[in-house]
């Protein structure tokens, strides 16, 4: 059995998967934990997300899905290797995410692998290409088929992340307040968030994750493509994106992946962008875990 996770800040996604017959492949089961960050948790913090939200539902798991009708517990445990994905799983912090799951598991196998990675085996599988990450944030690197070979530094939303939410809402306050163009979407967008310049000003400068705040406004802009301005702002973002991340590896040829809800829900703002730059979009995912599914039944 497999058990895969892909982490990010919020929430946890688990999916485990079976092989009953050689060749074969059964999704058991799929459920949530709260997130789970090394960068940013403690060993107790994480080692209680995985000792008590984890396993209490791997434990209560309906009889007719579980193996052989066999209870998750004991020797079972012992048989699930375990592939961690996640935000946070830098180098340094990979011998730590080990050690918690190794605590609760046992198992025979357990990889940590960095977010990048799980889009990188998630939308190339065992094909050379180029992987990228587009939600709040952003990121990409050049795949071989085997390993990322190249990474262009994010370097994150206030030096980088072209392409990403925080860097369109970035965009999009700028342009309100400086572009008179923008002036009847100004009044629109403040009227619907109940929100003042001011409060733009302090939930920016002065409130934590500024970074997510500013992603917000791409639910606004998402439901305003109809504006030729707005939509023109989704697709300048992502031209610098390309312009930014994806020519520096200098494989004009290969396809280019996506993995994130700016990518899934901007898909013809995308695909312009790439055409404008000379790059040709392959495939896009909201989620990482389908492809992850996929990746680890080879």
């Amino acid at each position: 059995m497999i058990l895969i996770a892909d982490s990010g800040s919020t929430k946890t996604d688990w999916t485990l998967i079976h092989s009953p017959h050689p060749m074969k492949w059964d999704v058991v089961a799929t459920f949530h934990t709260q997130g789970i960050t090394p960068i940013h948790q403690t060993p107790d913090a994480i080692r209680q997300i995985l000792g008590h939200e984890l396993m209490s539902q791997l434990s209560t798991f309906p009889r007719a899905a579980l193996i052989n009708s066999r209870v998750l517990e004991g020797s079972l445990l012992s048989q699930i290797d375990v592939f961690f994905y996640g935000s946070g799983c830098t180098p340094a912090h990979v011998p730590m995410m080990k050690r918690m799951l190794s605590e609760v598991f046992s198992p025979q196998k357990i990889e940590v692998h960095s977010d990048l990675t799980a889009a990188a085996r998630a939308l190339c599988q065992h094909e050379p290409g180029i992987a990228c990450i587009l939600g709040t944030g952003a990121n990409s690197c050049l795949y071989d088929g085997n390993e990322i070979v190249q990474n262009t530094p994010a370097l994150g939303y206030i030096l980088g992340d072209e392409g990403s939410g925080s860097v369109l809402g970035r965009l999009f306050m700028n342009a309100i307040f400086k572009n008179p163009k923008f002036a009847d979407i100004r009044d629109e967008y403040l009227a619907k968030e109940k929100l003042t310049q001011a409060d733009i000003i302090n939930k920016v400068y002065r409130e934590p994750m500024a970074n997510r705040f500013l992603a917000t406004t791409s639910l606004f802009i998402s439901q305003h493509l109809d504006n030729p301005l707005l939509c023109d702002l989704v697709v300048q973002n992502f031209r610098q994106f390309f312009r930014s991340n994806i020519v520096p590896y200098q494989h004009p040829e290969l396809p280019v992946h996506f993995v994130g809800s700016m990518a899934f829900n901007y898909q013809e703002q995308l695909a312009k962008a790439a055409e404008a730059e000379g790059f040709h979009v392959g495939n896009i995912m909201q989620s990482p875990m389908e492809g992850l599914v996929i990746y680890h039944q080879q």
